[in-house]
C-alpha cells in the first residue's frame, strides 16, 4: 500500500483550472518530486494534499487513512514545510520549536531531547537561542524544516524549500532531505529547479498548467521522450573518414565533424564508448578529450510542454 495516494485531484478558481486531475502515489522511504514552473499548480496541489485547502474533486489517502480539511488523525502523519516561512521572528529557534511542538500535542520529558535532536539535524544548535529576526534566509528555511519534523512524520512535504536562499544554505537543506530519506522517511518535494529534482528524487512528476504530464524515474522519463546522449570528441586526423565509419555503427543516430571535433547522438553512450573510440582510432583520428552529455529533466520538460522550465 502506498504511504500517500492522490487520485483525480482537481481545483478551480472561477474559470481557471489550477489543478486538473492529478494522480500519483509515494511509497515508504521514497522521495517523489513535483517538478514544474511557478504557477504550474504545485502549491495548490500540496495545499489540498495536506488538507488546508478544500478540493473540488479527487481523493487523498495517507497510510490508508482518507484525508480532507477536517481529518485530524491523517494530518498528524504529515510534516508540512510551506513555501512561505511559518515562524515567529521575535522568538528564538528553540522557542519556535517548543511552541509548534505544543500545537502538535507534544510535551513531557522527551520534548527537550526532541528539540535538541531537531536543532542538530538542521544545523542550528549553536544559534538556537538567537531570535529568528537575526537569522539569514537560509537559517530561517532550515528552522522551517525543523518545525515540520517535530512530530516524527511518516511523510514530509516540502514546498519549494530552497527559494531565495544562498548556495551554502541550499546545499545544507538538500543534504538534510537526502539524509531523512535515507533514514526511511517518505518525502514529497516540489521545486522548479531541475537539478534539485535530479539530485533528490527517486521518481519525478512533471506538472504544467495543472496537469501531470508524465512521471517516472529520470531514466524512464528520458526514455519516454526518446532522447539520446550527446558525445563531443576533440580530435585530430582524418575526421571525415571517422564520421563515415561511425555512421555505420548500429547505435549511432547521427555523426558529424567540424572545428576539430566530432559530435555524436547515441543512446546510452557510455555503454558504447569503447567501440566508438576504437572506430575513430581505426579511421586514423586521435581523440584528445571526450564529453558525454546525458539528456536531463530540462530536456524532457521542454519536449513535453514545448517550453523551458523557467518560461
Amino acid at each position: 500500500m502506498p504511504l500517500l495516494e492522490v487520485t483525480g485531484l482537481r481545483k478551480s478558481y472561477g474559470g481557471h483550472v489550477a489543478v486538473d486531475g492529478v494522480d500519483f502515489h509515494i511509497g515508504e522511504a521514497e522521495t517523489y518530486g513535483l517538478l514544474g514552473p511557478n504557477g504550474a499548480g504545485k502549491t495548490t496541489a500540496i495545499s489540498m494534499i495536506v488538507g488546508i485547502l478544500d478540493r473540488d474533486a479527487g481523493e487523498v489517502v495517507v497510510d490508508g487513512q482518507p484525508l480532507d480539511v477536517t481529518s485530524v488523525k491523517a494530518k498528524a502523519l504529515i510534516g508540512y514545510v510551506p513555501q512561505e516561512l511559518a515562524l515567529y521572528r521575535d522568538l528564538t529557534a528553540r522557542e519556535n520549536l517548543r511552541f509548534f511542538a505544543r500545537l502538535y500535542g507534544l510535551g513531557g520529558r522527551g520534548l527537550k531531547a526532541r528539540i535538541e535532536e531537531i536543532l542538530g539535524i538542521i544545523g542550528l544548535t549553536d544559534r538556537a537561542d538567537e531570535k529568528v529576526e537575526q537569522y539569514s534566509g537560509g537559517m530561517a528555511r532550515r528552522l522551517n524544516i525543523g518545525i515540520g519534523l517535530m512530530n516524527r512524520p511518516k511523510l514530509l512535504i516540502l514546498d519549494e524549500p530552497t527559494v531565495g536562499v544562498d548556495p551554502q544554505s541550499r546545499n545544507s537543506i538538500l543534504e538534510s532531505v537526502q539524509r531523512l530519506a535515507g533514514e526511511g522517511m517518505a518525502v514529497l518535494y516540489t521545486t522548479h529547479y531541475m537539478e534539485e529534482a535530479e539530485r533528490l528524487c527517486d521518481r519525478v512528476g512533471i506538472i504544467d498548467q495543472g496537469r501531470l504530464r508524465a512521471e517516472g524515474t529520470r531514466r524512464e522519463l528520458v526514455g519516454l521522450v526518446g532522447e539520446t546522449d550527446r558525445v563531443t570528441m576533440r580530435a585530430e586526423g582524418d575526421l571525415a573518414r571517422a564520421v563515415e565509419d561511425l555512421e555505420k555503427l548500429p547505435d549511432v543516430r547521427r555523426a558529424e565533424s567540424g572545428d576539430s571535433q566530432i559530435e555524436l547522438l547515441v543512446p546510452d553512450a557510455r555503454t558504447h564508448l569503447p567501440r566508438i573510440l576504437e572506430t575513430v582510432a581505426a579511421a586514423g583520428a586521435a581523440v584528445r578529450t571526450v564529453e558525454v552529455r546525458e539528456p536531463d529533466l530540462e530536456t524532457v520538460f521542454l519536449h513535453l510542454t514545448g517550453k523551458a522550465l523557467r518560461d
